[in-house]
């Protein structure tokens, strides 16, 4: 049998790991023979655009070199899968795909809505009568998909952002006047990675003074006086905001939104940066992570790398057993030590779905979290991986 693997949405630095334990998975098992993947997720599939992965992946070098590298290596898209009815013959031509190729599993990596392909082209090919297995395989630095514990390429993101924060902790605190730093940190609807700044704590840092979700309705009246309270206590205080908080009396929407109806965001920083200039008056600047928080490989974390790869692999096992129209997932046993396991669930539990921030996570004032959060963050940002370098800087797999 031959299989096929994309890679759909946002980049993140553990996508490729995840190609990586399909790859290394289908070498180990007999009865695969060609491993196709699809350049650009299922625009690849629908326009017959694949690659011969044994023609590229050709050692355990470049495999190693290929879970550390960031990004998609197969190119992504933003492409929604319409239903049947709507427009059959882009079915028709993944299916024309899938024979001619002799294809009788694809995996699919990506977040909720790559998630809403998996579940219209499994019930698409049951219909059909084709045998061909279709199975999810989660990433999004985000956090957002529900079902899973959590997401590959989210522990990566949370340690680059808790990295920077100390940093800007530094930077900020060598002058003897008050100031305010407000780092805006990427989350639409559901504020995991502004609240994972909060395993600074681990290492006795009191910063970042305030953590305001989109989880919570924001009140600019509140936000002014929970600074000022800092102010009483520390010269510099740093605030982590989530870029979807939203702040009624400003301007901070593009209303510019993807093909799946997601609006681009930017803005919040710089609206509270005018807030506290205003109110305050003191020092102030607002500091955009933006895209660097998707692939930062430089400090990511083994933990996410590791589980990235042992899900994409585990997704092989499970359509070997026959099964389709699934999504892997990891189920979180305890904290300390850490332990989980990896499941399969319907991808219709997880597709089009949203997983917010728990509320009994976040403090009574909504301006910071507690210690379940803590204790929830800190596993998944363990360990460090050994980057390869060259000429000073991270050396990346690209195809040729």
């Amino acid at each position: 049998m031959n299989i096929a693997v994309a890679q759909s949405g946002g980049p993140t630095c553990a996508i490729n790991a995840s190609l990586v334990g399909v790859f290394r998975q289908a070498l180990k098992t007999p009865e695969i023979d060609a491993v196709f993947g699809s350049i650009n997720g299922i625009e690849g599939m629908i326009n017959d655009d694949l690659i011969d992965l044994k023609l590229v992946i050709r050692s355990n070098e470049d495999m190693e070199l290929l879970r550390q590298t960031p990004s998609t290596v197969l190119g992504s898209c933003r492409y929604k899968l319409p239903p049947q009815e709507d427009n059959a013959e882009v079915y028709e031509k993944i299916l024309r795909c899938l024979e001619k190729h002799r294809i009788e599993a694809f995996f699919y990596i990506g977040g909720n809505d790559s998630m809403d392909t998996v579940v219209k082209l499994s019930a698409y090919l049951i219909g059909r009568g084709s045998k061909v297995r279709v199975v999810g395989i989660p990433k999004t630095i985000d956090n957002d998909l529900p079902v899973t514990d959590h997401t590959p390429g989210f522990g990566s993101a949370a340690k680059y952002v808790a990295a920077t924060v100390q940093e800007i902790i530094r930077d900020s605190s060598v002058y003897s006047i008050e100031s305010v730093t407000i780092v805006e940190i990427m989350g639409r609807h559901a504020g995991w990675l502004t609240a994972s700044t909060c395993v600074l704590r681990a290492n006795e840092e009191i910063a970042p003074h305030l953590i305001y979700l989109p989880e919570r309705k924001f009140s600019v009246e509140q936000f002014v006086e929970d600074v000022r309270a800092m102010q009483a206590k520390y010269k510099a205080v740093i605030v982590a905001v989530s870029e979807g908080v939203e702040i009624p009396e400003e301007n901070c929407r593009s209303g510019v939104v993807d093909n799946f109806g997601h609006e681009y965001l930017s803005g919040v920083g710089k609206a509270l940066e005018n807030i506290v200039r205003r109110e305050i008056g003191c020092k102030v600047r607002s500091i955009e992570l933006n895209v660097m928080q998707r692939c930062s490989s430089h400090i990511c974390s083994k933990t996410d790398i590791d589980e990235a790869e042992e899900i994409g692999s585990r997704a092989v096992l499970a359509a070997l057993d026959g099964e389709t129209g699934k999504t892997m997932v990891f189920r979180r046993l305890s904290d300390i030590p850490y332990v989980v396991t990896i499941e399969s669930v319907p991808a219709s539990q997880v597709a089009n779905k949203e997983k917010f921030f728990p509320s009994q996570w976040i403090n009574a004032q909504g301006n910071d979290v507690t210690e379940a959060a803590f204790r929830y963050f800190l596993p998944l940002i363990q360990g460090e991986v050994n980057i390869a370098m060259r000429n000073g800087m991270p050396l990346h797999f690209k195809l040729k």
